[in-house]
């Protein structure tokens, strides 16, 4: 038989190392960048910028054989999929049944704005700029400062804007 045609099903379907090892160095690597990722700020404020594209791509290259070492098969592929599958639906379960966890996985709402006053602090906590909180406001509607009665960044860096009931 040429060799061209020659199938090793074996070396597509069959683990090269165990299942146990591949579900551990995806777990451990899940959580490892989960973690990261969560104490990071939301700096592009709801949206993918250039740099959290960048972090993904970098994280799944580093991550790529810390969670596997040298995988060649469908199943080990598959088994890690599964793995970060897994972690992923387990921790929004976990947030779900218990509300403290929740507080855990999304960070409370960040107030930036509160009658008309930035809180500077706050906008320096989340690495934003008054030029950007402004842009956002403007975004939503929202000429001045003076029409805020509060805003937050969101846990999915997102600016909600209550504004006040008077306009005159």
């Amino acid at each position: 038989m040429d060799k061209w045609l020659y199938i090793d099903w074996q070396a597509i379907f069959v683990p090269s190392i165990s299942i146990l090892e591949l579900f551990i160095r995806g777990s451990l690597v899940y959580l490892a960048l989960f973690a990261v990722l969560r104490f990071l700020p939301s700096r592009q404020m709801g949206t993918l910028g250039i740099t959290d594209l960048l972090v993904v791509v970098l994280f799944a290259e580093a991550a790529q054989n810390a969670m596997a070492s040298h995988y060649t098969s469908i199943t080990e592929g598959g088994i890690l999929v599964g793995t970060v599958i897994f972690w992923s639906y387990f921790l929004n379960w976990l947030g779900y049944k218990l509300p403290k966890f929740q507080r855990f996985l999304n960070p409370p709402p960040l107030l930036l704005v509160k009658n008309g006053q930035m809180i500077s602090r706050h906008l320096d906590k989340a690495l934003i700029t008054e030029d950007e909180l402004m842009s956002k406001l403007r975004q939503q509607g929202v000429e001045f400062l003076t029409e805020v009665k509060f805003a937050y960044m969101e846990s999915d860096g997102g600016i909600s804007i209550i504004t006040s009931a008077t306009n005159d």
